[in-house]
């Protein structure tokens, strides 16, 4: 019978690092590049579908080289499938979300819309230099609920 306190270790030290790589990944790897043309749609989409892609690529490495640092380091054995298993989940709800109008889309269907839109400069204007935006609070709060599932995924199967 599996040990539950190796498992709430497993998925405290695996959630810690998720998030962190997720903060190197989310802001210092991602490109302004990628920040700028990941949500494209229309002519733009085929550039904003490759820009999330990288940026997403460059995340998940974070977390994959965050993770194997803290196992290593703590002596954690992790199941390889169901830790692949939770990255790509989470790989690809960062990218869904990423695309941006797929997060708006949630955000107006749960009557969130004037919160999504909180924040955003006046149109024709750049007068909101700050990320303090109900946009950047929605998307990090739905990144950080899929490092949740996705610890939970990895830490169920710690050993």
């Amino acid at each position: 019978m599996p040990d539950p306190l190796k498992r709430t270790a497993a998925f405290a030290a695996t959630l810690t690092a998720l998030y962190v790589a997720h903060e190197i990944g989310d802001h210092w790897v991602q490109t302004n590049h990628q920040a700028k043309t990941k949500g494209g749609r229309g002519e733009q989409q085929r550039a904003g579908q490759l820009a999330c892609a990288r940026h997403v690529a460059g995340v998940t490495a974070a977390k994959v080289a965050v993770l194997a640092i803290t196992c290593k380091t703590l002596g954690l054995k992790l199941r390889p499938g169901r830790t692949a298993a939770a990255l790509a989940l989470d790989a690809a709800t960062h990218y869904w979300a990423d695309r941006r109008f797929t997060l708006e889309d949630l955000a107006d269907a749960l009557g969130k819309s004037d919160y999504f839109n909180l924040g955003l400069p006046r149109p024709g204007h750049d007068d909101n230099h700050t990320l303090g935006s109900g946009r950047f609070a929605l998307d990090q709060s739905f990144h950080r609920t899929m490092l949740w599932a996705a610890a939970l995924i990895i830490a169920g199967g710690a050993e």
